[in-house]
């Protein structure tokens, strides 16, 4: 793992998760001899070595995957949430550099506004929530009347 993904998994499992049925979600902190129980983290994809800040933002031009570490984590029990997303494509690991147990393909609903939007992963019958942002769209669209390189209409 990456000093870039250690660090994104570590502001993650430290406060972004939250268990809405008030269980233990306390971080794994190095030293912490607490015997607390292993905190459950979600997010929406995960830094690389090339691209930061990739954390809890949707990605409009390229392919979003929530990820969730869940101790346990098994089909039919652990699920994604979320109301502008639809997931599929559930994988279940451990995985090659990224702390999690399961994953899946995270699509956005049609006709989403930009703003912040809760993801949930439902691990163990409890729901852990954490936020993510889906930027405003960018224009896709040509406007007519746009200048012509190279029609002569310049030419004297």
């Amino acid at each position: 793992m990456t000093a870039a993904m250690a660090a994104a998994a570590l502001a993650v499992t430290a406060g972004a998760a939250t268990a809405d049925s008030g269980s233990d979600t306390r971080a794994a902190v190095p030293g912490d001899t607490s015997g607390g129980q292993a905190p459950v983290t979600v997010q929406l994809n995960q830094d690389t070595a090339a691209l930061h800040g990739m954390v809890d933002h949707f990605q409009r031009a390229d392919a979003n995957v929530a990820l969730a570490d869940c101790p346990g984590a098994t089909p039919g029990s652990t699920t994604f949430s979320s109301p502008v997303l639809r997931f599929s494509g559930y994988d279940f690991g451990p995985f090659v550099g990224v702390k999690a147990t399961v994953s899946a393909d995270a699509e956005l609903l049609s006709g989403t506004a930009a703003g912040s939007y809760p993801l949930t992963v439902t691990c163990g019958g409890k729901p852990y929530t954490t936020t993510f942002s889906v930027p405003a769209a960018q224009v896709s669209q040509v406007p007519s009347g746009a200048a012509k390189a190279g029609d002569g209409s310049l030419a004297e």
